[in-house]
């Protein structure tokens, strides 16, 4: 234990690297990712809704503070919501500023930099399911943003023995890349087993939202960004050692300012520097994939856009792609799911032009559809077909409910 710490957890090293050399392997469809959706449940999720500046929730969340001299890095988690604040919008901020307005002293000395680290140890813990968070990172050299995971018998067993799964990790020197690592006894730190995933393009990670997840079942991890899984580790990659990822772990959210993996901050780091958190959801599943795609017009097919789970998400047409965002499941109560919720009326709405969206299943009308032998999706409420919005098969194109006209843009072709 850390005697700097003033928590109840060690500051274990946020998965001080992955194994050099580890491949990585490419990016595959997430078809046999998710297990049904219709035998998910949420087992845990904060949207971070509430008023502007206040603190988490403490019912969810407890904050640790001090410094991690493990890892050598720079900054002191502080206490309250001084740095990790709700921004009124839904989101969760957790800032990293160059301040020390505490006179707080760290490993090195006077602490140079401030930022905050959450954990849901006594509060909420999973065996298996589905893991995953909505976030957007922050960029620069020195910056370690991470969404991670530590076995709750860490207090009894220590580190790594309790095990670790680093859902996220990103520094800032590779503003393209992600990676994500399992850590155990013989395999941490540097020795960690894991892989990269790297947007395309040159993208930045710190330019957009993007969802981070792993679906973790007996003897498997999987890891997505996306929806794309790029990683799936079991026993057979341990070379013998020992599997520690078959009991109770917690979730912890932090960024860190520097440390023996990102480096520093020099000269180019600007600062404050923020990690923003849509939303963290952990969701069970327990049977095997099932489902598919639904395509319509253009062969393109309904799509939940950006793979995002919140309630809202529009539903799209778009290229189909074999991701979780277009794997859809079709339930014996008339639900139609994906991402663990389900294809839903707006508002309840039952007017021609209504929109359609993910929402969580809640047995509404709203979220009752019959897909029939010929071809159209009737929301029976309605009395209306599912429709792609303007006869078009763009990339984009909005779905809605619109009267049952037998046109090409109401045709859909249900994988069951």
């Amino acid at each position: 234990m850390l005697a700097t710490v003033v928590s109840v957890l060690v500051l274990a090293t946020v998965g001080t690297g992955l194994a050099t050399g580890a491949p990585a392997p490419s990016p595959q469809s997430a078809s046999a990712l998710r297990p049904a959706a219709e035998a998910a449940a949420v087992t845990f999720s904060d949207d971070f809704d509430g008023p502007a500046g206040s603190a988490v929730d403490s019912g969810k969340w407890q904050i640790e503070t001090g410094d991690n001299v493990n890892n050598h890095e720079r900054q002191y988690y502080t206490a309250g919501n001084r740095n990790a604040a709700l921004d009124g919008q839904g989101h969760l901020v957790i800032t990293a500023r160059r301040e020390n307005p505490g006179n707080y002293q760290c490993w090195y000395g006077r602490c140079e930099y401030t930022s905050a680290r959450l954990n849901t140890a006594g509060k909420f813990t999973t065996t298996y399911g589905r893991v995953e968070a909505r976030l957007k990172v922050p960029r620069g050299q020195g910056m370690w943003p991470a969404f991670w995971m530590l076995g709750n018998d860490i207090g009894q067993v220590g580190w790594p023995a309790s095990g670790e799964i680093d859902i996220m990790e990103n520094v800032g020197f590779e503003p393209s890349t992600v990676h994500g690592t399992l850590h155990g006894p013989g395999y941490s730190g540097s020795g960690g087993i894991g892989a990269g995933y790297t947007l395309p393009g040159g993208q930045a990670f710190a330019d957009a939202f993007h969802t981070f997840a792993v679906d973790w079942s007996p003897n498997k991890v999987t890891w997505s960004v996306d929806g794309n899984v790029y990683q799936t580790r079991t026993p057979a990659d341990l070379g013998g050692r020992q599997w520690v990822f078959d009991k109770p772990f917690f979730i912890i959210l932090n960024l860190a300012v520097g440390g023996y993996w990102p480096g520093d901050p020099d000269g180019s780091t600007v600062f404050p520097q923020q990690l923003v958190v849509d939303h963290v959801r952990v969701t069970t599943g327990d049977s095997p994939a099932t489902g598919g795609p639904i395509t319509g017009i253009g062969g393109k097919c309904v799509d939940v856009a950006g793979a995002n789970t919140a309630n809202g998400t529009p539903v799209q047409l778009y290229d189909c792609n074999g991701t979780a965002a277009q794997r859809w499941s079709v339930g014996t109560d008339g639900t139609i799911r994906a991402l663990g919720k389900c294809l839903d009326a707006a508002s309840g709405g039952t007017a021609d032009g209504t929109l359609v969206q993910l929402w969580d299943c809640n047995g509404s009308g709203a979220q009752r559809w019959d897909a029939n032998a010929a071809g159209d999706i009737v929301n029976p409420q309605a009395n209306k077909c599912l429709d792609a919005t303007g006869n078009s098969s763009a990339n984009g194109t909005r779905l809605q409910l619109w009267t049952c006209s037998g046109a090409a843009n109401q045709k859909w072709t249900v994988t069951r």
